[in-house]
């Protein structure tokens, strides 16, 4: 109902009026819950007909201004980035679980294109031989996705999507909140997340070993591979509480797509922040809050030069943390 009432007063579609007869026409929580349906079971636009008593072109309408309205007005609250109180919150969590200064799991879904119009078949097939687009998110412990970069066609790897994507904007243009540490004598400035192996070496990214050989490096894989789970569990409630990412999309419309994926991101999280109460939370209440004051830009975004020897730092970085 929280929903239903935001909606309703941002967008004027979803407010009940009169035709010219004076008959009333289909309410609000007809059309909303139209959208939620198709969000929640993907069913298609002509079941309904049946259950609501709403046509096929209404209901395609309802869930276009839904998932718009949404976006719009809970975007900024559940699609932001996580400011200083959650970096503190992630840091804490990371350092209870084994991996300290980390700020979480990075990995990719696939989302099948059935109905990928034959202009585009060839550029969003990949290996599998369907048209897919490819979600990029950002996950917590708690399932929370920070980060969502969507649209990509699936003929891109996780490579080609990171270096397309704007989760590092912020630390390249030094504009991110510092997160200092000390491993062996090094002094480091930046979290890091848990990733697989297709992704680069560098020092943000801390991976598995492919081939340990002895008992310590055997624990830090299995650790590693047990932590990075939560941006896989994240993917399984995503498509288990709106089965319409978890089949096959039947719109045409890329741009449409993306808005039905944001906003089933946001209303996962929305869930995720009413439901967190209900389950036990790790005591993060001791560990130093991070600075507000505003970060000092260090590299240009305009110079590639800067940018790539930044690129070479984190290599060698990541080079001394493996010898170590």
């Amino acid at each position: 109902m929280r929903i239903h009432s935001r909606v309703e007063a941002h967008e004027p579609y979803f407010q009940q009026k009169r035709n010219s007869t004076g008959k009333l026409g289909l309410s609000s929580l007809q059309k909303i819950t139209a959208a939620l349906r198709m969000l929640s079971y993907g069913v298609t636009t002509d079941f309904m007909d049946e259950y609501i008593r709403i046509r096929e072109t209404t209901t395609i309408k309802s869930l276009r201004y839904f998932v718009e309205s949404v976006i719009d007005i809970f975007g900024p609250i559940y699609l932001r980035k996580p400011n200083s109180k959650d970096i503190t919150r992630l840091l804490k969590i990371g350092e209870v679980r084994g991996f300290p200064r980390m700020l979480g799991s990075i990995d990719c879904m696939h989302w099948r294109w059935k109905n990928c119009p034959t202009a585009r078949k060839g550029m969003f097939t990949g290996h599998d031989h369907e048209p897919i687009i490819i979600l990029e998110a950002v996950t917590s412990y708690d399932l929370w996705i920070w980060h969502a970069f969507f649209r990509l066609p699936w003929s891109h790897n996780d490579i080609n999507i990171l270096e397309r994507s704007n989760v590092f904007c912020e630390i390249t243009s030094g504009e991110s909140y510092a997160v200092n540490y000390y491993i062996d004598g090094h002094n480091y400035n930046m979290g890091y997340y848990l990733a697989d192996g297709i992704y680069p070496p560098w020092a943000t990214f801390v991976k598995s070993i492919p081939l340990p050989m002895n008992q310590k490096t055997k624990h830090f894989t299995a650790t590693q591979e047990f932590v990075r789970k939560d941006v896989e569990r994240a993917f399984g409630v995503l498509q288990a509480r709106f089965a319409i990412v978890r089949g096959p999309t039947r719109y045409f419309d890329r741009e449409a797509l993306n808005k039905i994926m944001l906003a089933c991101i946001i209303m996962h999280n929305m869930i995720v922040e009413d439901e967190r109460e209900f389950h036990p939370q790790l005591d993060i209440f001791e560990y130093e809050q991070i600075s507000e004051s505003p970060p000092i830009s260090i590299i240009s975004r305009t110079q590639t030069p800067e940018l790539m020897n930044f690129i070479q730092s984190l290599h060698k970085i990541r080079d001394r943390i493996m010898h170590s």
